[in-house]
This record gives structure tokens, sequence and C-alpha cells, in this order.
């Protein structure tokens, strides 16, 4: 795998000088800085978002756009990072992704 070098619109690895944590998205596989990414949990098959971070269960971290999360579905990573079988309804995130693009296009 080639190294992707930080882009703006993706966020830096280093934050004045020290090391923050980093963590992949599973739809673009693109290295982000953890709080530039979504935490992502599975609740009784469903996935939903977890912006604080403190929900129970294994976590997946998405960048807040909705090709990511396309590119997610359509290689099935979900399944692979929940380590869960089977399709899971994400439904509840493609309503908060599309609410936050249409926030984003208003402001």
């Amino acid at each position: 795998m080639r190294p992707v070098p930080p882009t703006r619109r993706r966020g830096r690895l280093m934050t004045h000088g020290r090391s923050a944590p980093v963590r992949t998205c599973v739809g673009c596989r693109v290295r982000s800085v953890k709080s530039d990414l979504l935490r992502l949990v599975v609740v009784e098959g469903v996935i939903v978002p977890d912006p604080r971070g403190r929900l129970p269960g294994r976590g997946a971290h998405l960048h807040p756009d909705p090709g990511c999360l396309e590119l997610a579905e359509r290689r099935r990573a979900f399944p692979r990072a929940f380590r869960l079988p089977g399709p899971l309804d994400t439904g509840a995130l493609q309503a908060r992704l599309a609410a936050r693009a249409a926030q984003q296009q208003d402001g």
C-alpha cells in the first residue's frame, strides 16, 4: 500500500508538533487524525454514529462524508470492520450524513 500524504480536506497527522491518535477511514482507507473522523458502532444490527466515542463495543471510523460511506458500502467494509456476519443497516448513518451535508450547504 502506498502512503497517502495528508491533504487539507482530510486533516493533518500532526497537531502543533504533538502527535495525535490516528485512525483509518473504512471507506476511503485514508489515515487521519481521530478527531477528523466519525466513530461508528453497531447496536442491535444497526450502525449508529458515536460522536462522543462513549458507546461500548467495537468501533470503526469514517470521514463524515457521504462519498466515504458509499465507498464503505460498496467495498462491504462494515461487516469486516465490526467482525460481524451479514449485512448491517446503515439507515441511521445515511440520515445523519445527509443532514450534516444539507446543514453545511445552508450555512
